[in-house]
Order: C-alpha cells, then sequence, then structure tokens
C-alpha cells in the first residue's frame, strides 16, 4: 500500500496538534474557548486532482464532527479530535467544504476554499482565410476552452517570433474558465507565406505553482494583390489563314506573381502560353496559328487569375485567307526585236497591278505587251494583289526576269579605256563586256606582245604596263575597243639616296636629303620617335623640281627619326639615325664662378660643359693644373680657369673657389698665471680657428657667480674670486660644420679660517645676489655678454655663459655642442690654474 500523500501528512500533523492541545490542562476546558479547524484552508488543485483534507478541534471530547463537501471521497482516517478525508476527481471550479464538530452543545466549524485550474493543452487558432488582399484587414481569434482560471491567463498572437498583440486576464472572476483573443490585422506583403500563431500562458506561480505553457499550430498566411487594371493584350488585328503569329498578354502589380494563372485562347481555341515574370509583371507569349474554319471575327481572350480573383480582357482578330498573286510571261528568253506577253492575276477579291498598271476591276487580270530590246534584257515585271480586310489593305506580290538576246558591247564602265592597277601580289584583272549571252572577252597588245589574263590570278608588274586591244565577241555578234593599262607602286627606300645615319651641325644650315621612289609620287615626312626628338619634325631638303626656297633650321633635335614614305598604294618606313654636335658651353649653372670646397673632403670643381661630342673640361691655377689631391687644405684657396674644349670650339671660365673648415679651439689660457687672494680677478681666454667663424660659449661649474663675457664670448672675466668659482670651465667653438671644445680648471686653495669666515659670508652674499638675480635671468633670457645663476647651487647644472643658452642646448652632446658624425670631440686637455690665497 502506498504512503500517505503530502496533504494526509499535514492533517496528521494537525491532528497530533490538537492532541497536544487537548492534553494541557482539562482542568482549563472551561476557561478556553473551541475551535475546529480544516488545513489546507484554501487549496489550488488541477482539475480531476485529488486532495487530502484534514478536520480537527481541540475540544477534549467532541460528541461528533464530519466534512461536508459535495466532491467524492475516496478514502477516511479518523481520531478522537480529528478527520482526515481524501477528496478525488475534483472538477468544480470552486468549492467551498465545512468542517464541524459538536463539542459542549455547540456546533464548531471551519469553511475551506478549494478552486481547480486547468492547465491550456487546448490552443486554437480559427483558420485563416485561403488568400488575404494585400491592404485589407483579417481577423486572429484565439481560443483556449476550458484554461483557467482565467485571471492567470495570457494570450499572445504571434507573426512568426513577433509579437502582435498580448493581453493578460488579470482580475477576471476566480470561477471564469477559458480565454478568447481576437485582433485585427492589416495584411501585407511581407505577410504573404507568414505563419501565426497563438501562445497561452497560465501563471500559477503566485501560488507555489508553475508557469504552464502552449501554443497553436501556426496557420500560414497566404495574401496577394491584384491590380485592378485589365490585361494588355497585343497581338495582329488581322490573322491569315495557315500564318503563325506571336500574341502576348502583360498585366503587372501582381503579387505574388509566380502565382498567377493565365488563359489565353483564339475562339474555341485554348493556346499554351509562354509565361515570363518580370517583378510584380507576367507576360504571357504563344503562337497563334490560324485554320481556314477559322476564317472571319474571331476574339482572342485573356484571362489572369490569382488569390481566387481574375481580370479579363479580349481582343478582336480577323482571320483572312489571301493567296499570292501569278505572273506569267509568253517567253521568258527572247531574240532582240520580239514581242512578248506579261500577265498578272489573283484571287477572286483582289485587285492586281501590273509594272504600276492596276486592272480594271478586283478578279480581273492586268496584262502589258512589249517589244524587247537589249534595255528589256534582265528586265524584272512585278505583279502586286492588293486585298482589303476590315477596313485594312493587305499587299502580295511576284516578280519575274526577262531575258533578251543581243551582240556584245564594251562599256566604259565596265572595261575602262585607261586602266591602272597596283603592282604586287595576284589579282583578278577584269573586262567585262554586255551582252546575251555572256561575251567572251581577248586583250592582247596589236604588236602581238603580251596577252592579259582576264578573269584569272596572275600577278600585277610593271612590265604590263601598255596598250592593248580587247575583243568581245558571241553568236550575236562582236565588239573590239583599246585599253591603256597603267601599273603603280608603293614607296621604297634606297641607302643610297636616303641615309640611315646623318649628322648635322649646328649653324651648318644643311637640310636632309631624301629621295623615294614610287607611282605615284609618295609623300614623305619624317618625326623624332624617341628621346628629346620625339614628335619634332626633320627639315627635309625640296626636291630639284620645287620652286620653294628651304627653310635652314637654327637648331636640331638629335635622336631617332621615323621616315614614313605614303602613296595611295602603301606606305615604307625607314629609321633615321640624327646626330647633333655643337661646339662647348658653359654657364653659371653648369660651372658656377663660386665654389666652396671643406678642408679635408676630396677637392673636385663641379664644371661641366655642354657640347657634342662632349667636351672635355680641364681647370688650372695660375697655369698649373689641379693637381689629384685627395683632401682639401686650406692653400687651396683662389681663382682657377676652366677650359672646355671639344672639335668644335673651346669655352673658358674663371671659378674662385673658397676653403671652408671646421672649428678648432687653439689657445685656452687663465690670466694672470701668477696667485689670486681670495676676492682677486682672473680672466679666461679663449681662441678659436674656423671658417666660417666659430660662435664661442662657456660651461662654467655650478653656482659660480658674478661673471662677465667679453662681447664675442672669447673672454671669461672673474671679478672678486671665491670658493665657489673653482672648478672645471669649458670653451666649445661652433660653426656649421662641427664643433670642438677643450676644459680647464681653476682651483681656490687658502687657509681653512678665511675660507670659512669668508663661506659663510659669501653665503649670505650669494643668497641675496641669487633672488636679484634671478628675476634678472627671466628677464634678459642670456642675451649674449651677459650671465644666468642657477637659482639653486646644489642643482649641479651648468651656468648659461654664451648668450643664447649654450652649454645645454637641446640634442646636444654631452658638451652642449653638435659633433659632425665622423669627427670625435677633442679631449680636455686638462690644464689646472691654481690661485693660492694668503690671509692679510
Amino acid at each position: 500500500m502506498p504512503g500517505p500523500s503530502p496533504g494526509l501528512r499535514r492533517a496528521l500533523l494537525g491532528l497530533w496538534a490538537a492532541l497536544g492541545l487537548g492534553f494541557y490542562g482539562l482542568s482549563a476546558v472551561a476557561q478556553e474557548p473551541f475551535w475546529a479547524d480544516l488545513q489546507p484552508r484554501v487549496a489550488l488543485v488541477e482539475r480531476g486532482g485529488s486532495l487530502w483534507l484534514n478536520c480537527s478541534t481541540n475540544c477534549p471530547r467532541p460528541e461528533r464532527g464530519g466534512l461536508e463537501t459535495s466532491l467524492r471521497r475516496n478514502g477516511t482516517q479518523r481520531g478522537l479530535r480529528w478527520l482526515a478525508r481524501q477528496l478525488v476527481d475534483i472538477r468544480e471550479p470552486e468549492t467551498q467544504p465545512v468542517c464541524f464538530f459538536r463539542c459542549a452543545r455547540r456546533t464548531l466549524q471551519a469553511r475551506g476554499l478549494i478552486r481547480t485550474f486547468q492547465r491550456p493543452d487546448r490552443v486554437e487558432l480559427v483558420p485563416l482565410p485561403t488568400w488575404q488582399p494585400v491592404g485589407e484587414n483579417f481577423t486572429l481569434s484565439c481560443r483556449v476552452p476550458g484554461a483557467g482560471p482565467r485571471g492567470s491567463l495570457t494570450l499572445t498572437l504571434l507573426r512568426g517570433a513577433q509579437e502582435l498583440i498580448r493581453r493578460s486576464f488579470a482580475g477576471e472572476p476566480p470561477r471564469a474558465r477559458g480565454a478568447v483573443l481576437t485582433a485585427t490585422v492589416l495584411a501585407r506583403r511581407e505577410d504573404h507565406g507568414a505563419n501565426f500563431s497563438c501562445r497561452a500562458e497560465l501563471d500559477l506561480r503566485p501560488h507555489g505553482l508553475g508557469l504552464f505553457e502552449n501554443s497553436s499550430v501556426p496557420r500560414e498566411l497566404r495574401t496577394f494583390a491584384l491590380s485592378p487594371d485589365l490585361p494588355r493584350i497585343t497581338a495582329p488585328r488581322l490573322l491569315e489563314v495557315g500564318s503563325e503569329k506571336l500574341v502576348n498578354c502583360a498585366l503587372g502589380g501582381l503579387f505574388p506573381v509566380s502565382e498567377a494563372g493565365v488563359y489565353l485562347a483564339l475562339g474555341d481555341e485554348r493556346l499554351n502560353p509562354d509565361i515570363t515574370l518580370e517583378g510584380d509583371a507576367l507576360m504571357a507569349t504563344a503562337t497563334a496559328t490560324a485554320s481556314a474554319e477559322q476564317e472571319g471575327a474571331r476574339q482572342l481572350v485573356c484571362i489572369v487569375t490569382l488569390g481566387g480573383e481574375t481580370r479579363e480582357t479580349w481582343e478582336n482578330v480577323t482571320v483572312y485567307s489571301f493567296p499570292a498573286p501569278l505572273l506569267t510571261l509568253s517567253e521568258t528568253s527572247v531574240p532582240e526585236g520580239k514581242m512578248v506577253t506579261i500577265t498578272c492575276t489573283a484571287g477572286a477579291r483582289a485587285l492586281v497591278t501590273l509594272d504600276g498598271v492596276p486592272a480594271a476591276v478586283p478578279g480581273r487580270p492586268a496584262q502589258i505587251q512589249l517589244n524587247a530590246t537589249e534595255n528589256d534584257d534582265r528586265r524584272g515585271f512585278f505583279c502586286d494583289a492588293t486585298l482589303k480586310v476590315d477596313g485594312e489593305s493587305l499587299k502580295k506580290n511576284e516578280s519575274a526576269e526577262l531575258r533578251v538576246l543581243y551582240a556584245p558591247r564594251l562599256d566604259d564602265s565596265d572595261c575602262p579605256r585607261s586602266w591602272t592597277w597596283p603592282e604586287g601580289p595576284e589579282q583578278m584583272l577584269r573586262c567585262n563586256a554586255r551582252g546575251n549571252p555572256a561575251p567572251s572577252v581577248h586583250c592582247a597588245r596589236p604588236d602581238g606582245g603580251a596577252v592579259l589574263a582576264l578573269g584569272l590570278l596572275g600577278p600585277i608588274t610593271r612590265a604590263l604596263s601598255g596598250t592593248y586591244r580587247c575583243t568581245a565577241a558571241n553568236i550575236q555578234g562582236e565588239a573590239v575597243k583599246d585599253v591603256t593599262l597603267t601599273v603603280e607602286y608603293g614607296p621604297s627606300f634606297e641607302e643610297l639616296n636616303c641615309p640611315s645615319n646623318w649628322t648635322w651641325v649646328e649653324g651648318s644650315g644643311q637640310l636632309f636629303s631624301c629621295e623615294v621612289d614610287g607611282k605615284p609620287q609618295p609623300r614623305l615626312e619624317c618625326i623624332g620617335s624617341g628621346g628629346t626628338s620625339e614628335g619634332v619634325l626633320l627639315p627635309l631638303a625640296p626636291p630639284e623640281s620645287s620652286p620653294r626656297a628651304p627653310s635652314i633650321p637654327n637648331e636640331l633635335a638629335p635622336g631617332i627619326y621615323t621616315c614614313n614614305a605614303t602613296n595611295r598604294h602603301g606606305s615604307m618606313v625607314k629609321t633615321v639615325a640624327v646626330s647633333v654636335e655643337s661646339p662647348p658651353q658653359m654657364n653659371e649653372s653648369t660651372c658656377p664662378s663660386h665654389q666652396t670646397w671643406l678642408e679635408g673632403e676630396a677637392a673636385k670643381l663641379a664644371c661641366v660643359a655642354g657640347g657634342r661630342p662632349s667636351p672635355q673640361v680641364r681647370c688650372s691655377r695660375e697655369g698649373t693644373p689641379l693637381p689629384p689631391r685627395l683632401h682639401v687644405s686650406r692653400q687651396d684657396a683662389g681663382t682657377y680657369r676652366c677650359l672646355a674644349i671639344n672639335p668644335h670650339g673651346t669655352d673658358a671660365r674663371m671659378v674662385t673657389v673658397g676653403v671652408e673648415y671646421r672649428p678648432v679651439v687653439a689657445e685656452l689660457a687663465a690670466s694672470p698665471p701668477g696667485g689670486v687672494r681670495p676676492g682677486g680677478n682672473f680672466t679666461l681666454t679663449c681662441r678659436a680657428e674656423a671658417w666660417p667663424p666659430a660662435q664661442i660659449s662657456w660651461r662654467a661649474p655650478p653656482g659660480a657667480l658674478n661673471i662677465g663675457l667679453s662681447s664675442n664670448n672669447s673672454t671669461l672675466s672673474v671679478a672678486g674670486a671665491l670658493g665657489s668659482h673653482g672648478g672645471e670651465y669649458e670653451c666649445a667653438a661652433t660653426n656649421a660644420h662641427g664643433r670642438h671644445s677643450r676644459r680647464i680648471t681653476v682651483r681656490v686653495a687658502g687657509p681653512w679660517l678665511w675660507v670659512a669666515v669668508g663661506g659663510a659670508a659669501g653665503g649670505a652674499a650669494l643668497l641675496a645676489a641669487g633672488a636679484g638675480l634671478a628675476f634678472y635671468v627671466q628677464s634678459t633670457a642670456c642675451k649674449k655678454g651677459e650671465y644666468n645663476v642657477q637659482e639653486a647651487e646644489s642643482s649641479g647644472e651648468a651656468v648659461c655663459l654664451n648668450g643664447t643658452g649654450g652649454g645645454s642646448g637641446g640634442g646636444a652632446g654631452p658638451e652642449g655642442g653638435t659633433e659632425p658624425a665622423d669627427i670625435a670631440e677633442a679631449p680636455a686637455e686638462g690644464e689646472v690654474f691654481a690661485i693660492q690665497l694668503t690671509s692679510a
């Protein structure tokens, strides 16, 4: 037997609690109120489910008790003061069981509330229309029968995964079950093929249960748009029996166009069209074939169907029969001068016309008689038939040719008296004669010489030039004619008359002579095809017979020229290399009159001469050629003469050469050379060698005060030497080619007492002087000839003594100047200037 359910366990717990209360002092029964209790008081059970109810009391000895309910019972368990009963197949939306006990002549009662819920097992979406017009509203309706309580239901209508409308039924009566959600939706093109569904949610989580969800089977919506316009039919208004014509029917504004159907018929005969889709339009194309049974007025019908709706249109087509006319000649081939009869006939309703002459009435033939002449040979005769159908005139025609026999004729148009042929590959020579039958033609020289092979492929040479007699003959007679033959040929060059290499000397007045052979006389033009001669026209010497005076060029671009000789039979190209020579020439841009060398580098005068052939340039100084020297020295400065020579002359220029050199601190000395007492004066002198002249800068020991500089910074002076003036001083010389520095050490020594006393007094003076000097430094910014005192002596930074902040310049080396990459800084020489201080 299965164990007790959770409901039963709760009922038993309530029972034991009641028993405990009963044992609690029976003597107090009269003083305590009695009650009845029902557990659970409020319950939510799934429809068709079961529930254990526990009915109990604290009455010590109840007379009787029970549980009143309309629900089915499955089992009961009893005790002295309790009753447990299982209710099954609970289907009522809401019931109120009553627990009662009879105690001390009183009835004790407890009422409960049992409600049922039903999951949304059935979610139904009302079927959608088979086809829904775009732009019109349709209804979405969702039904969830029996699910509840309704107040816990939420229904959602969806298009695919998109929520269209969501409604909660909160606030509905507890007994309400089932729900319906309806929405009106505007059909769109993008809704075609979309799935619509309904989702139901029963949320019992506030009651300690879960969230129950279910969805309907999705339903697919098919939308369509059908243009209100009628289809457009394109078809011939008239259709001849036995003929095939294309007809088509088109309609736009269809969606989805692939779902549209087309019915196309001519009269009672349905056509089988090919459907072509483009965008939202379709075109149905079919071949209509008319039969004799359909002769007369017929309707061409086109019906387009989409979404259960149709658009229909029709056009009238007239089917007719119109046989071709008949044209006959009494004889198709006759001798010149014979009579010929030509007749044109057609159907009973057709009006015929023969060579523009109509018959008297429709259905009657038209006829012509003529005396044949040579002009009638190959003459065409035309028979036209006209039939009126449905207000439109239809035409058909037939033609025939007459052959007339006559003697040969040699016309200038077919066999000219003067022939001009091009020389070259094999060609077919023709001299045609008129005549019927076709005449044979023979052309030969009157002296019995060469014979022209007419109508055959043969080479054309200059030897064929001359006069020939041509004879044409047939059975009707013969004709004779004299003709003159001229053979023309394309241009050609000969090296003797047009050389491949030509040299032009500036100022010579020469023109290039180039003779070309060809008939007719070729036209010659030479144009530069590369380098400086690109696109330049080469002046040519005129032919001897030319009356024009030649134009003499002042200058000519050398290079390769392409000479092109052209006549109507072709062209010939020859390449001519033209060289131009000229005397030497130098100017300021190719040989500057003032040049600068740098000491230590290779000596080279930048002088180049123009001229062709390229001149040789030699430079000398006072008649002495410039020697091949590896490095420049200062003694190389001076004036040089440069001479350019080639076979066409010379050109000379005077060049002044200046030599610049890097700075060197040649001397760094202290004065006086003897001792100085405290408060004495000393001077440091720095002399540098450089070109252009060097700029002098100093670096003094940190904290050194009262330092003066000369106007060119070459001399540093100290008045009233203190112990802070002792240390290393550096002099640096800088120009555009580099930087060089030297150092000297000054030591101030003397009795310690003097130094201490002097140091204390000097410190006070130093603080006062430093405060005033700081304002002065900020305002003067280290101008030339002035100095800057560091505000804190202990900073260890150098004093600015060169007037421009030298000694600590940005990007400088460790000595504060810019050194060339290949020059090492000159080492400090380590000179020591000792000043002995003595007591007064």
